[in-house]
């Protein structure tokens, strides 16, 4: 009896074995469609299309911001200062007939250290190393002159002029070319300092820095140089209004 071809064939219900992969047999591929290996997942694009639109955001922001139609971002963590200063108050205010004649820019080197003795330095020491620079003025003062301080002959187109001794300003630093080159302190200074503050060894350094200088400038030759300006000074002012002989004199001081 010939047996129905739907029970024979072994191939309508159960799919071949396939036979054992030898060592050059390919390796198995994905039976999915190329097109479905390939496609990103919805999230995946998702997350592309949202990248896309804030880089476009972004570039049209700046293309905006580059041709002034949009104002300018500033940095929201950018360095601010705060200004509490209080107003200028006026103290003081008064006339001068000062004539400067003469100036002198100097520099000095301030090393001013303070210790105690029998101490070492490493335990109880403030030293400070400062380079001061600082501007005299040497100036004659004609607020000062008597009645008697000039003399003038019209007939003869003379006049005779008698002035107080210069005068020497005292140093003033420029602090836009002064600075601390370097500082020592103890180990008991140090401790110090972190409970208290001394500004006073700033003033003195200051200080010591200003009398330095105004005294540097009193034997620079400061004083014969401003004699010599006033002179020329006021030979050119009466030349020309007509005197011939101009003398100028000055005080002892």
């Amino acid at each position: 009896m010939a047996n129905s071809p739907d029970v024979d064939d072994p191939t309508r219900e159960y799919p071949a074995v396939p036979e054992e992969a030898g060592p050059s047999a390919p390796p198995p591929t994905d039976p999915r469609p190329t097109d479905e290996r390939v496609r990103p997942s919805g999230f995946a694009r998702l997350l592309i299309f949202t990248g896309v639109v804030f880089a476009l955001m972004v570039a049209a922001c700046l293309g905006l911001r580059a041709v002034h139609v949009l104002p300018s971002f500033n940095n929201p963590f950018s360095d601010r200062a705060t200004d509490r200063s209080q107003p200028v108050l006026l103290q003081s205010m008064r006339d001068l007939s000062r004539y400067v004649a003469a100036d002198g820019t100097f520099q000095v080197i301030v090393d001013l250290q303070q210790d105690k003795d029998n101490i070492p330095d490493f335990l109880l020491n403030k030293r400070t190393l400062f380079v001061g620079s600082g501007t005299v003025e040497e100036y004659v003062d004609f607020g000062a002159l008597g009645g008697n301080a000039l003399t003038v002959d019209n007939d003869k187109k003379t006049i005779k002029i008698t002035l107080p001794p210069p005068q020497q300003s005292t140093a003033a630093l420029d602090m836009s070319k002064s600075y601390v080159v370097a500082e020592e302190r103890g180990l008991l200074n140090r401790i110090g300092d972190a409970f208290r503050s001394d500004p006073g060894q700033q003033q003195r350094v200051y200080q010591e820095a200003q009398q330095r200088i105004t005294d540097a400038a009193r034997a620079s030759g400061l004083d014969q140089r401003a004699k010599d300006n006033t002179q020329r000074m006021l030979e050119s002012l009466f030349t020309r209004l007509g005197y011939t002989s101009v003398t100028v004199t000055y005080d002892n001081p």
